[in-house]
């Protein structure tokens, strides 16, 4: 049986060590984590250390590991929190996982703000969709926490939000916390962040200063009637009937053919946006009308893809 122990570390450049792990370290032969990872804790390591880089793909690296019984592997912050403790658990669950964990980086931030967070929502968007992210502003929770990485940076996040119509947060960025020389914490309206550059590594959390209306059942009035026609459209009380008996709660996706105005996609992503909604239409003027780029920031919001006759396309955020 292979054995695995996890340390968690900040990016702190002189790490503090406890007596047990400075120990483990010592002894240690077989060492693992990514670059930056490496370069914080070099210092610890023996002079004969084994590193092996934590890189993609992932299937290289555990390889590697085959060739070892014991392995000491430097991850960030809580190895359980979106961490590497997971995928060692997927992927070996046969091995001994030995964790010493230390706070993440959300927390860090929470605390260096004086957030109390408890009820915060937290999420990754690192190599990760935004549907999560999307199911969160939809339902409008009050405290989002999100791990960011090189492409879903604070400032792109701020722009999808506003393109999007969720201009009710403000948002707190933290960059390379824990490091005492390059640590910054800063707070931003939307606008601000989406027009700022930030150091990675980084993360955010989100604080509502207002609430969006979320209504159970949308007037027709909301919608862009497509050619105009106030008949085409599935009215509120069908829609709301409708999908009440689908029991759509514990569902993971839900077709919508023949869209037209999108009425029933959009009440079905806004009651449960957990759901992945997939809409289809043969006529081409749905493209235009049926998720109501026109129609304002209410149907905005919702995450969608659509399709067109046999073509696909995503339409993210256009309304599903």
């Amino acid at each position: 049986m292979q054995t695995f122990y996890i340390i968690g570390i900040s990016d702190n450049r002189n790490q503090f060590l406890s007596p047990e792990i400075r120990n483990l370290v010592s002894q240690g032969k077989v060492f693992s984590g990514g670059k930056r990872h490496h370069e914080l804790v070099h210092a610890y390591l023996p002079e004969d250390a084994v590193w092996i880089d934590i890189t993609v793909p992932l299937d290289a690296v555990f390889c590697r590991y085959e060739e070892h019984s014991e392995i000491i592997v430097f991850a960030s912050g809580d190895p359980l929190f979106f961490g590497f403790a997971n995928t060692v658990m997927r992927k070996l669950p046969s091995a001994k996982i030995i964790l010493f964990p230390t706070f993440n980086s959300l927390q860090m931030l929470a605390h260096r703000i004086l957030l109390p967070y408890q009820e915060m929502q937290t999420l990754s968007l690192t190599g990760r969709p935004w549907d999560a992210f999307d199911s969160a502003l939809i339902r409008g929770d009050k405290l989002i926490g999100v791990l960011t990485d090189r492409e879903k940076t604070p400032a792109t996040i701020a722009a999808r939000m506003l393109e999007y119509g969720y201009d009710n947060y403000r948002m707190t960025v933290g960059e390379a916390l824990g490091n005492g020389e390059e640590e910054s914490v800063r707070t931003f309206s939307l606008e601000e962040a989406s027009q700022s550059a930030f150091r990675f590594p980084n993360c955010l959390i989100l604080q509502r200063n207002k609430v969006h209306p979320r209504p159970f059942g949308i007037p027709e009035s909301e919608f862009h009637l497509l050619n105009g026609r106030n008949r085409m459209i599935t009215k509120m009380p069908v829609r709301l009937l409708t999908l009440s008996m689908l029991t759509l709660r514990e569902k993971k996706s839900f077709w919508d053919i023949g869209f037209c105005t999108g009425s029933v996609s959009i009440e079905a992503k806004l009651q449960f946006p957990e759901l992945k909604v997939t809409a289809f239409e043969q006529r081409p003027e749905g493209k235009e009308f049926g998720f109501g780029r026109e129609q304002g920031p209410v149907h905005k919001r919702y995450n969608a893809n659509q399709q067109e006759g046999n073509t696909v396309y995503p339409y993210c955020c256009g309304c599903l």
